[in-house]
């Protein structure tokens, strides 16, 4: 059974850092498409940041450009997130998710391509 844990939240201030973490049950490098999307309250899922072509390439939300990083180590099996700079607008949910299907390259930042998610982790960036 294919697992994706999540690590690393919390809180943070505005300009500080935080770096979140997913490990997988099953090799990452199986999947096409992994990567972070997040939920704020009262809005919808979001696609944050992932790698696509079976990491070969990576889609980051505009609002998260130049701040965020993503990076997928398949010798561990993670995929990690770097956050920097985070902005208060940046609070939600954040979860991991893989898609073993190969559409999902098509709209990598889409939630429906994916099959595979994890429990989430709060991240909440104060003023």
């Amino acid at each position: 059974q294919v697992q994706l844990v999540e690590s690393g939240g919390g809180s943070v201030q505005a300009g500080g850092s935080l770096r979140l973490s997913c490990a997988a049950t099953t090799y990452t490098s199986r999947y096409v498409c992994m990567g972070w999307f997040r939920q704020a309250p009262g809005k919808e899922r979001e696609g944050v940041a992932v790698t696509y072509r079976s990491g070969g390439s990576t889609w980051y939300a505009d609002s998260v450009k130049d701040r965020f990083t993503i990076s997928q180590d398949n010798g561990e099996n993670t995929v990690d997130l770097q956050m920097s700079s985070p902005k208060p607008e940046d609070t939600a949910v954040y979860y991991c998710a893989a898609s073993s299907a190969g559409i999902c390259n098509n709209a990598p930042w889409s939630r429906i391509w994916y099959n595979y998610w994890g429990q989430g982790t709060q991240v909440t960036v104060s003023s």
